[in-house]
């Protein structure tokens, strides 16, 4: 507890002193709330629409962990599949890399022309920007495999399938909790992204609705939504590595 106190108290400070100045600047420059809102119009407004803003939060929370949950299955299977057959992973990693210069909003209008305005084409999109950082970290993982342990093991008569398990897949497993911390980031990205297609609810149809009528003050509390639910999610990311990997050493030993 002293530790995480002692880790989190500077950028707690910072915080507070940003939103400091940022009120003492829209008091002393009489700045209209249209143009920019203070913190404390923010948050009374937050307060204010909590009954309404909770549903579209709700809304966005489930579509990102839906669409996480998918992207990072589709990411660790494509992973292992590059990993295990080097033909294929030549064959069609650079391709990969070339979807990824694909602007995700230029992609979803086809989406939904495609496949229409359910819930499908919004979880492509949340896949889509979420299997990439996975794939490539559990890749990059598998290749910090030390080979000298590697060969020690397929010395000792191991099947690739036991060096895969025991061997290359508990030392990729740092790598890949870093690849799960950043797609779990973009998830929420996505999942507004999305939204903005055409949806009944989500925190992406709260904040069109609000930058249409000139609401700044609930644009804001949209955007500060979006910033705590991704923190939320690198948070149970985090205490997952730390369990994940704790287990793996223990089980090691």
């Amino acid at each position: 507890m002293n530790t995480f106190i002692a880790k989190t108290w500077r950028p707690v400070l910072v915080l507070l002193l940003l939103f400091c100045l940022w009120e003492a600047a829209v008091r002393y420059f009489e700045i209209e709330d249209w143009l920019l809102p203070s913190p404390s119009a923010i948050f009374h407004e937050a307060v204010l629409s909590w009954d309404t803003f909770s549903i579209h939060a709700l809304a966005t929370a489930k579509l990102s962990v839906t669409g996480f949950l998918i992207g990072s299955a589709v990411g660790l299977i494509i992973a292992i599949i590059l990993h295990r057959i080097v033909f294929f992973r030549e064959s069609v990693y650079p391709l990969l890399i070339l979807s990824q210069n694909i602007p995700t909003i230029v992609l979803a209008p086809l989406l939904v022309v495609w496949f229409g305005f359910g819930i499908l084409p919004k979880l492509i999109v949340i896949t889509l920007v979420c299997f990439f950082p996975i794939t490539v970290a559990c890749l990059d993982g598998f290749r910090q495999t030390s080979p000298e342990l590697k060969h020690f093991m397929q010395m000792s008569g191991s099947t690739k399938r036991q060096v895969f398990w025991k061997l290359e897949w508990p030392y990729a497993l740092p790598s890949i909790f870093s690849g799960l911390k950043i797609s779990a980031t973009y998830s929420v990205m996505g999942a507004v992204i999305s939204e903005w297609l055409g949806s009944k609810e989500g925190i992406g149809v709260y904040m069109t609705m609000a930058s249409r009528s000139f609401r700044t003050d609930r644009v804001f509390v949209a955007i500060f939504a979006i910033m705590m639910l991704s923190l939320l999610f690198f948070i149970v990311i985090k205490l997952l590595e730390k369990w994940c990997i704790r287990g793996s050493s223990k089980e090691e030993k």
